[in-house]
């Protein structure tokens, strides 16, 4: 790339901060924050920058496509949270049983040895064990930052991770064994490699490949990007500091993304994609780039980072407005992908943390994150390379981890397993994990399983899945009546710190 290194260290260097600024829960506004009642609890000392929150989506309602700072003003006077829900459930998905796995962490490019992938490929008689469908690869690109979230010329696919070659034939005994590849898809922005009135703001394409070229000028950059000075049409969603936000509105530039992503389907063997930073182009893209790729019965998930609401120093037990921007989210990708689950991410943390599993149950008796509302739609996470692994910009409380995953894998919604936590973090853990996903597995359940919360108070949790499995969290070891009993079928199968799991056996 023509790139120079200290454009290269400007561009990384923001990057980082972006990045940054996303991956902690957001605070309130102090106006917005005067407007509620503290709740019990103290949230952690921050880490990083935080940001104040945008004005949150109304209880959702169907056929919108609100960005989170237009949401409030577009809601109806009366509507309530109480009536919140996503539109009528569709047909069970075709990925309802999906287990995904994040294959990479924040420094996995400097664990390889070059090579990435072929660590990835040698691991998957564990992926097998895990009972994992899907797995989630870094981005392939050639990037500025060896991370692979600033990328240049999309088909170089020669990155820290390894090259095309390698890639291939990863993503080729993945699906031998079963398993479906999703790349991490770049496509708010691109690094460009020369300088027009002294930005970068010129894109090449030096790589052979059939399709249209993806040699763009600043007509290919948004007309109100602050510092790229594009020419195209107004950005369709957040702006991203790092690099140039590619104009999606202009046909031009969204066919040759189409051929691209085709081609890594085609040549390289990917079957989904994950979107990265979702929220920087309107969702209605997402559903043409998924249509015209790999279809509407692919697993893809957006990473659609939403703002959590909070009251002074405590993280509210309301996360309504956070889902609700999810929703309306999902419904402008007319179903086309789900959605990673922040909300049921910093409750759940939160409610072990601080020993308030009260937080986990709603107004209305269900999960308190998108996993209540739209569970078919919801990729529950405790951790990824951005809130956890070296950046630890928002992490999960270590000591609870096992109980972070007897809450996902045991609950509807699409669970996604991290890197680190299966192999980084020692055998017991992975054990524990494995123990879960071979109960998931075997008792069928999946992300639209009926959930029963049983008990929703500060030192313990209980709920029933799909008729066949009870989960127990918190601290509290006598639970009267709420003990699974023998004569009725349940038999105890594992337990953690704070947390056990049985299973209904006749």
């Amino acid at each position: 790339m023509a790139l120079g290194m200290h454009a290269q260290q400007q561009r990384l260097q923001a990057r980082t901060a972006n990045r940054r600024a996303a991956a902690a829960p957001l605070r309130p506004a102090p106006a917005a924050a005067a407007a509620t009642t503290a709740t019990a609890g103290h949230r952690p000392a921050p880490r990083g920058l935080r940001l104040r929150v945008m004005a949150q989506a109304p209880p959702f309602v169907g056929g919108t496509d609100t960005k989170p700072g237009e949401a409030a003003a577009a809601a109806p006077a009366a509507a309530k949270p109480a009536a919140a829900q996503p539109p009528a459930a569709p047909a069970a998905s075709s990925y309802g049983d999906a287990i995904l796995l994040q294959a990479f962490a924040w420094d996995s490019w400097k664990k390889g040895g070059g090579n990435w992938y072929g660590k990835v490929q040698a691991a998957i008689p564990a992926l097998q064990a895990l009972h994992v469908s899907h797995v989630w690869l870094p981005p392939p690109s050639h990037s500025v930052s060896k991370e692979g979230y600033l990328p240049g010329q999309l088909y170089d696919l020669d990155s820290e991770y390894g090259n095309q070659q390698q890639l291939t034939e990863l993503c080729a005994a993945l699906k031998a064994a079963g398993i479906s590849p999703l790349a991490d898809i770049v496509i708010n922005h691109r690094c460009a490699d020369e300088q027009e009135g002294g930005v970068y703001n010129n894109f090449l394409d030096e790589i052979d490949h059939a399709g249209k070229s993806i040699d763009w000028g600043r007509w290919a950059i948004t007309g109100n990007d602050p510092v790229f000075k594009g020419e195209g049409n107004p950005d369709t969603g957040d702006d991203f500091g790092a690099a140039p936000d590619l104009d999606h509105a202009n046909p031009e530039l969204r066919a040759a993304l189409v051929d691209w992503l085709n081609w890594l389907k085609t040549e390289v063997g990917f079957v989904g994609w994950r979107f990265d930073y979702a929220r920087g182009y309107a969702a209605s893209f997402v559903a043409e780039y998924v249509d015209k790729t790999v279809g509407k019965d692919a697993l893809n998930v957006g990473e659609y980072w939403t703002e959590a609401q909070w009251q002074g120093e405590h993280l509210d037990f309301n996360q309504d407005g956070a889902r609700q921007v999810l929703c309306n989210w999902l419904d402008k990708s007319h179903g086309r992908s789900a959605a990673f689950d922040f909300p049921t991410k910093s409750l759940l943390q939160e409610a072990c943390r601080h020993t308030q599993y009260n937080r986990l149950r709603d107004g209305q008796g269900k999960a308190p994150g998108l996993l209540g509302w739209w569970p078919s739609k919801a990729v529950t996470f405790i951790e990824n390379h951005d809130t956890g692994s070296t950046q630890q910009h928002w992490p999960f409380p270590s000591e609870y981890v096992g109980a972070g995953y007897a809450y996902l894998l045991t609950h509807p919604g699409i669970p996604s397993i991290f890197w680190d936590h299966v192999f980084e973090w020692g055998e017991p853990l992975r054990a524990e994990i494995t123990a879960l996903t071979e109960l998931r597995r075997r008792v069928g359940l999946h992300a639209e399983s009926p959930l029963e919360i049983l008990a929703a108070e500060p030192d313990m949790y209980v709920a029933r899945v799909g008729g066949r499995v009870t989960v127990k969290l918190g601290p509290r070891y006598e639970i009267g009546d709420l003990l699974p009993k023998e004569a009725e079928g349940w038999k105890f199968v594992m337990s953690g710190k704070d947390w056990a799991v049985w299973e209904k056996t006749d």
